[in-house]
């Protein structure tokens, strides 16, 4: 019963948020949250509720944005001289919003103890000349594979042996398609195989399709073939659908009993335990296959989320102390978000993912530990370079999809990412750190 009146009483504070009397003399920020599923909105707005009932001179209004309006109504708030004092960015693009001055760097603004605990790889991708610009909330591994153990069984494959190899996911995929249940669904239009493969870039090449330095393109690494016949057999051979049945980020084929086998990010945990409870039971998890079957090398990159202070906030002490009280305080606000996305995100902050692992509700995702185990402790990064260099590959596997020539389609990419350097004024901007 407290709770709830301490919480009743922190969702009256927001609800004045501009009504005036209530937050007179305090100072408003502002925090813009892209859009994200109900549960995990509904969080934001009880996180913000809680902090605005402790404090007394600062007061946050959150607003949600739907992702596809996310740019444009940035753009706009840019060009008013209105943007938020604090909003959530992914890390690829964080180097890049730094070098440009839109955010403010925060080590200058957080104590130093609350940076301590931070894993290492992920303190790298909110870098930028050696200042950190983010505070990291969560990382999500971007390519797992999930499969249906039932449907391997009547099949007479080994339910607990998933594919480690592309050879053998693609002679599996075979055994497995049917006439109303395709063999694997995964990414099949350029833009989602643009960011979806990053991991697959690394796995098949040990690089990305462009230099360290963002100076040259390496599309055409003959090693890249591999990656782009992949994809060229699983279409042609019918073994993936002619047409996607959803978005790459979309879990529903498998819950729908639409695929034997899907590639997703953790995310889809959160659906499939959510929405689809009675399948659970059938459905494993693994990392997707590699080239060589060497399953320590990366198949996913990591992505995820963090806050960050606009470079022209005119509150960036009170507006980094927020995202300090929200991401490096208490963890229980935290293990509490975790929780909502039936854990399906893992904390890059030590004592987050220590308290994450003591709570008995983390069970439930039976998944969790295979892909914390066996796919984040492998994963890279996700690259923070223009997005336009990863649709150049991602046009190219479209292409290869389409039964066009495998080497002429890298050759393609190359030369579309030696254009997008010299327009853009990449070479030599990445080396962040």
């Amino acid at each position: 019963m407290r709770k709830f009146v301490v919480l009743a009483t922190a969702l009256v504070l927001v609800a004045g948020c501009g009504s005036g009397t209530p937050n007179q003399g305090r100072t408003e920020l502002t925090l813009w949250q892209q859009k994200f599923t109900d549960q995990e909105d509904a969080w934001y707005k009880k996180a913000v509720a809680a902090y605005n009932a402790a404090q007394k001179k600062v007061v946050v209004k959150l607003v949600t944005v739907p992702a596809d309006a996310w740019d444009q109504k940035m753009k706009a708030a840019q060009a008013a001289g209105k943007t938020p004092d604090v909003f959530t960015l992914n890390y690829n693009k964080v180097p890049g919003f730094a070098r440009t001055g839109q955010i403010k760097a925060l080590e200058p603004l957080i104590p130093a103890d609350k940076w301590a605990g931070l894993k290492e790889s992920v303190v790298s991708s909110i870098q930028y000349k050696n200042q950190k610009y983010a505070y990291p909330m969560l990382v999500e591994p971007s390519a797992v594979l999930y499969y249906r153990k039932d449907l391997f069984a009547k099949a007479g494959l080994d339910p607990n042996k998933p594919p480690a190899t592309w050879d053998e996911l693609i002679a599996d995929g075979k055994k497995l398609t049917t006439k109303d249940v395709s063999g694997v669904v995964t990414a099949g239009a350029a833009i989602d195989m643009a960011w979806s493969t990053w991991g697959l870039q690394w796995n098949a090449a040990g690089h990305l399709p462009i230099s360290d330095d963002w100076s040259t393109p390496r599309a055409s690494d003959p090693k890249y073939k591999q990656l782009l016949q992949v994809y060229q057999t699983l279409y042609q051979q019918g073994i993936m659908p002619k047409q996607p049945l959803a978005p790459y980020a979309d879990a529903n084929p498998m819950g729908q009993g639409k695929t034997a086998m899907m590639v997703c990010g953790s995310w889809a945990a959160s659906v499939l335990l959510s929405d689809y409870p009675k399948m659970v039971a059938n459905i494993g998890a693994a990392p997707l296959p590699s080239f060589d079957g060497d399953a320590t090398k990366p198949t996913a990159t990591l992505g995820g989320w963090t806050l960050v202070v606009d470079g022209k906030s005119k509150q960036p002490q009170a507006a980094a102390d927020f995202v300090s009280w929200l991401l490096a305080g208490d963890t229980t606000l935290l293990v509490d978000y975790f929780k909502t996305t039936k854990f399906s995100k893992y904390s890059p902050r030590a004592a987050v993912a220590d308290a994450v692992k003591n709570d008995p509700a983390a069970a439930e995702n039976i998944w969790a530990k295979t892909i914390e185990d066996q796919i984040v402790a492998h994963a890279k990064p996700e690259p923070a370079y223009d997005f336009a260099v990863s649709l150049a590959f991602g046009k190219a596997i479209e292409k290869a999809l389409q039964g066009k020539d495998i080497d002429g389609a890298l050759r393609d990419a190359d030369a579309e990412i030696k254009d997008v350097i010299a327009k853009n004024n990449l070479a030599g901007q990445g080396i962040t750190s």
